[in-house]
């Protein structure tokens, strides 16, 4: 399985001039493209079909290898996805055609894609997936990226850093739900948050002697800065940390 570790050809405004060149008739171009595309197609096909994939007797592969080229020639930059979305959208369009057709069902041609939108324009739900669902992750992986950095920022005024929790979580499980419990009662509780925001410190002395909790202040010194940070999370709402934490 030699082409899984093959190091990941580059994308961007390079490839897409590669694309382009083939399009307008540049066969050696195109030669290259395919063979330098041929680990990442065959990648597709095999993530798709759920099992390694032999180029030389697979005819998946060849399939894919086939779909890959179609891509080539029908790839329009304006459509908002890039070269490699499209091209996997299609590899895996045309696997599913073969598949159906070793069922006896109907393929797919390329303008089965294309629909008229409400002003009377031809435009490709393929491409569009595409462009929607790289932008959503590119949104998603914006959103992460804020929501981590103002957890960072959270930390930091308590005397925090997001390293130190590495080391501050709990080893074992019931020590960690017990520390995360501390948490929800301390964010849930409008008078213990405030004396958290405002001492940036836990109210050790009400969490000692809270019914439920049934924890000591040597444990809550030792988790204090575990504490602290899932009690922030739920008390900031930091929606892509909270996804993390077990719902009470």
């Amino acid at each position: 399985m030699g082409f899984f570790r093959r190091k990941e050809m580059p994308a961007g405004p390079a490839l897409e001039a590669r694309v382009a060149a083939a399009q307008a008739g540049d066969t050696a171009g195109r030669e290259a493209l395919l063979a330098d595309y041929r680990p990442f197609v065959l990648r597709v096909a095999s993530r798709a079909c759920g099992r390694y994939l032999r180029p030389e007797a697979d005819d998946e592969a060849s399939v894919a290898l086939i779909a890959f080229n179609e891509a080539i020639d029908r790839y329009d930059p304006d459509s908002g996805a890039s070269f490699v979305t499209f091209a996997e959208m299609v590899v895996k369009r045309r696997l599913i055609d073969h598949f159906r057709r070793a069922r006896g069902g109907r393929e797919t041609p390329m303008s089965d894609f294309d629909v008229e939108d409400t002003e009377g324009q031809l435009s490709n739900p393929v491409e569009v997936a595409a462009a929607l669902d790289a932008h959503r992750r590119g949104s998603e992986a914006e959103d992460r990226r804020l929501d981590i950095e103002r957890f960072r920022q959270a930390l930091r005024s308590y005397g925090i850093e997001l390293e130190d929790l590495v080391r501050a979580c709990p080893q074992h499980r019931d020590a960690r739900e017990r520390a995360i419990a501390v948490a929800r009662a301390v964010a849930g509780n409008p008078q213990w948050a405030d004396y958290l925001r405002q001492h940036r410190a836990l109210p050790l002395k009400a969490l000692e002697s809270a019914g439920g909790l049934e924890v000591s202040r040597k444990t809550l010194e030792r988790q204090r800065k575990y504490i602290i940070a899932v009690a922030l999370v739920m008390m900031e709402r930091i929606e892509h940390l909270l996804a993390y934490l077990p719902q009470a």
